[in-house]
């Protein structure tokens, strides 16, 4: 099997587990909407972003080690797999004496009185973060696949008995997803037999410190990369203005519109984690830029024209996805996701560069990139939220991760210089702010406008998706 045919294995594999998932958790999006204010989901959405700070921190990021090291044939795998697993129990031993004390900082009062239930569900997200790159680290895509499928359901489930039957709100969501980890984490230990990986012996103080080098510059990384995609959250809901409507629930319309982009991620996400394994697999390959160059191309034009379907469909997408019954104040959301959309094109981009830096062991250059990055965010959020509201917040996420794409696609290409298209790239997004304008201002009868849009990307993107699929085809 030829790698671009093993890239395209692994990502149906891995679409199999995870586009159920992330495709539930936009229809539970309408169950979120119908049963949480919007002050409600902002707390909600604070307690998930609370957990991808926490976890990084206390524990190491070794997650990403366990992927990198798991796949390279010099390393035992039940050291790993047992030292990443010790670290990882240290780490949350650590966390225990600080949560009870997070609430008392002021933007984190919207969690009081979910203290207990954060601490279980950075532990069993913890956990079961462990096991499945681990599992994926020893290529076992499809039961990796499996659990996908397994998380999804119980997901499901315990989100209608807890949040839609019993009324319980943040609170059911927070036991749905332990409960759903949980499930998880016994099902992969099982099915893996990850057992036999775990022993005494096996640990090894200097495989972990090996590892903690590797993912120390992540952990600001991931950090950093976290605030960026929440501040704009933090400062609709703290920020007051004379010109537009921001706090507690502002924030929550927010938090409803940025679900939608998140169409584009999810075929991201499923797409990076066969990348992940490719590039790290390729990395010493004889044609790995001429590899690069072909899948950065399609992934770009894949990107591309699926975020104008979804700028072009934008209001029945909406009406099914955020549910306006109970708290109308959310039928507005949709006019905030274009410029969400666009950003999550770039935000989608950066991962694919961020590979080259796991791949080459460069993670560094990560944190330096990012950091640039999170300056120009606060600045962009303090000067353009004040005049414009939710509007603006949308405006300073799509200029963040375009400057980081900027930078990442300068840096990222002395490590591996693959070619690619910077007039086709500035094409491309001036065409897709073209068609955010008139959603963002609600004109009429701009439909005929938006199709002519939609159908130039289409055109300037089509013939890098067919070169991909003849390499597919052929075995070229």
């Amino acid at each position: 099997m030829n790698k671009y045919k093993k890239l395209a294995f692994n990502t149906v594999i891995f679409s199999v587990g995870s586009f159920g998932a992330k495709f539930f958790s936009l229809f539970l999006n309408n169950l979120y909407t119908k049963h949480i204010s919007p002050s409600g989901l902002y707390a909600k959405n604070l307690l998930e972003t609370l957990v991808l700070f926490l976890l990084p921190v206390f524990t190491f990021s070794l997650t990403e080690a366990v992927v990198r090291y798991g796949l390279d044939n010099k390393y035992d795998k039940k050291e790993i797999f047992t030292t990443a697993g010790a670290f990882t129990l240290c780490g949350l031993a650590l966390l225990l004496p600080v949560v009870p004390f997070l609430h008392l900082i002021p933007i984190l009062r919207p969690i009081t009185g979910y203290t207990v239930l954060l601490f279980i569900y950075v532990c069993t997200s913890a956990a079961r973060a462990l096991c499945s790159q681990f599992v994926r680290a020893r290529n076992m895509v499809t039961l990796f696949s499996l659990d996908g499928i397994l998380a999804t359901m119980t997901l499901f489930i315990f989100n209608v008995i807890f949040i839609s039957k019993l009324d319980m709100g943040v609170q059911g969501f927070m036991i749905s997803m332990i409960l759903s980890d949980a499930c998880s984490t016994l099902f992969l230990f099982i099915a893996a037999r990850l057992r036999r990986f775990v022993s005494r012996k096996a640990f090894s103080n200097e495989l972990g410190r090996s590892m903690i080098r590797f993912t120390l510059p992540l952990i600001p990384t991931t950090l950093m990369w976290t605030f960026t995609g929440f501040s704009d959250q933090i400062f609709i809901g703290n920020m007051h203005s004379e010109h537009a409507i921001l706090g507690e629930d502002a924030a929550g319309i927010y938090v409803a519109a940025t679900k939608i982009p998140n169409l584009i991620s999810m075929l991201s996400t499923i797409f990076m984690q066969a990348w992940n394994l490719s590039a790290i697999m390729e990395n010493d390959s004889k044609d790995r830029d001429r590899f690069y160059s072909k899948v950065y191309e399609a992934y770009e034009s894949v990107l591309f024209m699926g975020s104008a379907g979804l700028i072009l469909f934008i209001k029945p997408i909406s009406a099914i996805l955020i549910n306006y019954s109970t708290y109308p104040s959310y039928r507005i959301a949709y006019t905030y996701t274009p410029l969400l959309i666009a950003a999550a094109v770039f935000t989608c981009l950066n991962l694919f560069l961020m590979g080259i830096y796991t791949a080459t062991k460069h993670t560094k250059n990560a944190f330096y990139t990012i950091l640039a990055v999170v300056i120009a965010n606060i600045v962009l959020n303090f000067g353009l939220i004040p005049p414009w509201g939710i509007q603006g917040a949308a405006f300073a996420t799509f200029l963040s991760y375009l400057l980081c794409y900027c930078i990442r696609m300068i840096d990222a290409r002395y490590y591996v210089p693959f070619r690619f298209s910077a007039l086709k790239t500035f094409l491309n997004t001036a065409l897709l702010i073209l068609m955010c304008i008139p959603v963002i201002f609600e004109f009429r009868g701009c439909v005929f406008w938006e199709i002519i849009l939609s159908a130039a990307i289409a055109a300037l993107n089509y013939n890098a998706l067919i070169t991909t699929a003849k390499k597919l085809a052929f075995n070229r």
